[in-house]
């Protein structure tokens, strides 16, 4: 009993703090800052309750407290999933202090109550104090196997298999029905020694799964990596908007792959219109899919392109194809990786075009972001190839400064498209950056975009270099992504 009781609630809090992170993200993000918020208040709690839990062992019979804590810590496993998310419907965005009050609602009662349990049951192991050290090496391993053993089937299984909202019911109705089990079996042994069980602590656990069944949601179908959701464009009937977690990223008109609703997305097209002579094919590497709209839209001016698009997250295939009609060929072909994994192993000197759009919230994910990624872009290219990528950031533009550095790293021509106040550094939001090992026609690129019926702007080499100045080259040693970025702007 004491084995199974430590590897239970060891192994509770490991679920809850993996779900935690995707419980929250849809409100706040996932950043560096979210991960971290979720981590550091697990360990918090995991300190605050063991140490609390072994003082209250030392005043008191444990016999008498830890079946009610494995149900309370239970219960509150369950009831935080209504708690955040009626949280969450007023802490949005990806600002310090909704992030860490979101992560402490999440994270740190039910994580508490559990963590004081290991302790209590070493207390009653111990017969003498020659056993002190193996009592307590056997349970910590014992409670460390669970953590691990929770780790990977939670990141492996379960999340590929239930939704959050099914995990943390799931675990939390078994660790409080455990709680209920040991104090029957602890009255059973010892009538008076197992203390009273509270009813109102099972009623608990009860009411948080009713809540969790009523409580506001922003998802219609989670991913193994994102909230997600299509929307459909109230005043284009054939226009579907794919939602991740808080953010647009991808428009499709399911009547008309050439129609192009984000401006970003005209200024991608923009600069695939002049990579060669109209309706010529191109080979292209898409690195991150969202809803496929550039590959759509290759496929249809540019009959024969072959594309192929690294997207890491099968859900958001699944949706392409199943909400966003999306049909694979041959010619566009979806490979479910990492797309650094799968930069890695294109061949060199194939590629006319790479697209980079891959996303974790407003980030770049790092390992895309870096000299020695984009080393690998360079050479999947043909020698005129064009690397074109989508950057977020918002003044001071401290990232996108810094990605330009980096790219003027790889190659010697590097444009950046934007509006004219975000060139000039007074605004912020999407910027297109463009690369090449041959010089790139400027005037041909600007009369593309208005073509695309984009207002943005062509700022030349000699202006990228200018604009970002000393800016720090990010390499896979030291890429702070999630530090140099400014994810939103000033509110006016």
């Amino acid at each position: 009993m004491a084995a199974g009781v430590t590897f239970l609630a060891s192994g509770a809090v490991l679920v809850l703090e993996i779900v935690g992170l995707r419980l929250i993200a849809p409100y706040v993000g996932v950043t560096l800052q979210t991960n971290t918020a979720v981590i550091g208040f697990a360990l918090a709690a995991i300190a605050i309750g063991a140490w609390s839990g072994g003082a209250a062992a030392d005043r008191r019979d444990p016999s008498a407290l830890i079946a009610p804590l494995l149900v309370a810590g239970g219960a509150l496993v369950v009831a935080v999933l209504p708690l955040v998310r009626f949280a969450g419907s007023f802490l949005t965005g990806p600002d310090a202090g909704a992030v860490l009050l979101l992560a402490a609602v999440a994270i740190v009662v039910p994580a508490t109550l559990l963590s004081a349990v290991p302790p209590m049951v070493v207390k009653l192991q111990l017969a003498s104090l020659a056993d002190t050290g193996s009592v307590v090496g056997r349970l910590s391993g014992i409670g460390t196997l669970g953590g691990i053993a929770a780790t990977f089937v939670t990141g492996f299984l379960l999340i590929s298999i239930f939704p959050s909202s099914g995990i943390l019911v799931g675990t939390g109705l078994v660790t409080a029905l455990a709680g209920a089990a040991v104090w029957g079996l602890l009255r059973r042994r010892s009538p008076g020694g197992a203390g009273r069980l509270p009813a109102a602590l099972l009623l608990l656990a009860v009411a948080g799964s009713l809540l969790a069944a009523v409580a506001p949601t922003p998802c219609e179908e989670e991913t193994a990596y994102h909230c997600a959701r299509v929307v459909a464009d109230p005043e284009r009937d054939t226009g579907r908007v794919l939602v991740l977690d808080t953010l647009r990223h991808s428009y499709v008109d399911l009547a008309d792959p050439t129609y192009l609703e984000f401006e970003y997305v005209r200024a991608i097209a923009a600069v695939t219109d002049v990579l060669a002579p109209p309706g010529q094919p191109l080979s292209a590497l898409h690195l991150g899919g969202g809803g496929a709209t550039v590959p759509r839209y290759l496929a249809e001016v540019r009959p024969g392109t072959e594309s192929l698009v690294l997207e890491v997250d099968p859900g958001v295939v699944a949706i392409d194809r199943e909400q966003l009609g999306l049909e694979t060929s041959e010619d566009l072909q979806v490979r479910v990786g990492d797309a650094r994994v799968g930069l890695a192993a294109e061949p060199p000197g194939a590629r006319d075009l790479v697209v980079g759009d891959a996303f974790g919230g407003l980030s770049v994910p790092w390992q895309l972001a870096t000299v020695e990624a984009l080393r690998l872009v360079d050479r999947a290219l043909t020698d005129g190839g064009v690397y074109v990528a989508n950057l977020i950031d918002h003044p001071p533009l401290a990232f996108v400064r810094a990605e330009l550095a980096t790219m003027g790293e790889v190659w010697p021509h590097v444009l950046l498209l934007a509006r004219a106040p975000v060139l000039a550094g007074e605004d912020g939001g999407n910027l297109v950056a463009v690369a090449s090992s041959r010089p790139l026609d400027e005037a041909r690129l600007a009369d593309a975009l208005l073509a695309q019926d984009s207002a943005w702007q062509v700022a030349s080499t000699a202006e990228v270099a200018a604009f970002a100045g000393d800016a720090q080259v990010l390499t896979d040693d030291a890429a702070p992504v999630d530090q140099l970025l400014t994810p939103y702007g000033a509110p006016e």
